[in-house]
């Protein structure tokens, strides 16, 4: 068979050409990289003022790496292994650090030293190819899904500006969104992967827990970091230089066996069981019409293609106990996040600071043993039940810039409470580590604002999800759709 996502020969320096056929490209010499990273440092300095995805530059190392990439190219001959993704240009979520360059943390209260070293998930990037396109813009600490913050300030929606793009990878997902970079490193805690790829029409996968690595184990394991990017081929080629076993990590599994990519030239495995939840695991949250439709087009979809949509509930524990134990966790996240001056961080993470360091240690591993027994009942009822669930990756459509902030000068937490709708699908799935996936696969009428769907599979089970992205991806296209702005 063809490949699942083959397309047209693009324009290689059109802006939304996928990242693999950028490096293709590259690899043909049909394109330089030092074009390439010329186009999008323009769109950047076109576009960026408006949308502000990006929080630090570093023109000069830009080009000095596309350079080097360059001269790699033109020494090399037909046939020669060159890194996957040579020349291809790739932002940095605010969160790790690169070498030479600062780490914010998108906090005020941060040290501005340029980092010593890179990160194990930043290496890996170089080792593929990358030039490394600066850094993106992220909440404080990553701790809510937006970024408003006195910091780095407002980062906004290339579909409507009016709009928050998600997050915490915010400017992630607008930089790839808008054009401004072909794929993107994001992190996700608890779906800041997957809800900016919702909020901006984009692919985003949260790998299985262990399975890609950075110096120390996130958030008790409920952290990862992924990319952000237009097509289900670029997320699984992605994957594939992220996951590699770390013999110093704590939790690494061996390499996997296979490819990613080269799962997508395989068909999706005949009858799979499919469930849904498209009701809030939290009651009194609503879910948007436009989210459960989206839900209903991939049902039927894979009801099409020959799949069984199953009735079992997922075994979801008491909304209160999991969000108690959850939060236990989530409000010690940032401990360990290098602060030159305390006092400037904002105020709803100063009260999660301030709650954490009211936790002492004996109920702080209560809330992770009690995190971890939650996850073995899920994953237990996953696997009886199902081999893919599919939900709203979002009960809303992307919110409006500044609603979050309702209430939140009386109550700071208010923040955290706001976000609910946004994560409310998504952290489940932290907790479990399973993986999970966003994607575009519909657009809201009213708005014009897009709606992904998250799908989830069993732990270590990517290759099922990839196969089941790339089938909505033929059946339910979204590659053509570009947002206004850009």
């Amino acid at each position: 068979m063809n490949p699942p996502h083959a397309t047209d020969p693009l324009d290689p320096l059109d802006p939304f050409t996928p990242a693999v056929e950028l490096a293709a490209a590259v690899r043909r010499k049909e394109v330089s990289p030092v074009e390439v990273a010329e186009r999008f440092l323009r769109r950047i300095d076109d576009l960026d003022p408006g949308l502000n995805a990006f929080c630090h530059r570093a023109d000069d190392d830009v080009l000095k790496a596309a350079a080097a990439a360059a001269d790699t190219v033109a020494r090399g001959t037909e046939g020669d292994a060159l890194p996957p993704f040579l020349g291809v240009p790739l932002p940095v979520k605010d969160l790790v650090d690169v070498a030479g360059w600062p780490t914010t943390y998108g906090s005020a209260g941060a040290a501005r030293t340029p980092a010593a070293v890179s990160g194990p998930v930043v290496r890996r990037f170089v080792a593929a190819g990358f030039v490394l396109l600066g850094k993106t813009t992220t909440s404080e600490f990553g701790a809510v899904p937006f970024t408003e913050n006195d910091t780095l300030g407002i980062t906004r929606n290339p579909w409507n500006t009016a709009r928050t793009p998600g997050g915490s990878s915010s400017g992630a997902g607008v930089a790839v969104a808008a054009g401004m970079a072909p794929i993107a490193h994001a992190e996700d805690g608890g779906g800041s992967i997957r809800i900016p790829a919702s909020c901006t029409g984009l692919v985003g996968l949260k790998p299985t827990r262990g399975l890609v690595t950075d110096e120390t184990v996130l958030v008790e394991g409920f952290g990862t970091s992924g990319v952000v990017s237009r097509t289900v081929a670029d997320t699984a080629a992605a994957l594939d230089v992220l996951a590699r076993h770390d013999p110093g990590a704590w939790w690494s599994p061996p390499a996997p066996r296979r490819s990613f990519a080269d799962a997508l030239w395989r068909d999706l495995p005949a009858g799979l069981r499919v469930g849904a939840l498209t009701r809030s695991p939290v009651d009194g949250i609503p879910v948007d019409p436009a989210c459960v439709a989206a839900v209903d087009a991939v049902l039927r979809a894979l009801e099409s293609a020959g799949h069984h949509l199953v009735d079992t509930p997922l075994p979801l524990p008491p909304a209160g106990e999991l969000i108690g134990a959850f939060t236990t966790v989530w409000n010690a996240g940032a401990a360990a996040v290098p602060l030159a001056d305390p006092e400037r961080v904002e105020p709803h993470n100063r009260a999660m600071r301030e709650a954490a360091r009211a936790t002492d240690s004996w109920a702080y591993v209560e809330g992770v043993q009690r995190t971890q027994h939650f996850s073995r009942r899920i994953v237990e009822g996953f696997l009886a039940g199902y081999d893919l669930l599919v939900t709203p990756t979002m009960a809303c459509l992307p919110p409006p810039v500044g609603a979050w902030r309702a209430g939140a000068d009386d109550n700071p937490m208010a923040a955290l409470l706001n976000s609910y709708p946004m994560g409310v699908f998504t952290s489940v799935f932290n907790v479990t580590g399973q993986p999970a996936i966003s994607v575009p696969v519909h657009h809201d009428e009213a708005t014009g604002l897009p709606v992904g769907v998250q799908i989830v599979a069993a732990p270590w089970r990517e290759d099922l999800l990839l196969q089941a992205a790339g089938l909505l991806e033929r059946t339910l296209p979204w590659a053509n759709r570009r947002p206004p702005v850009g």
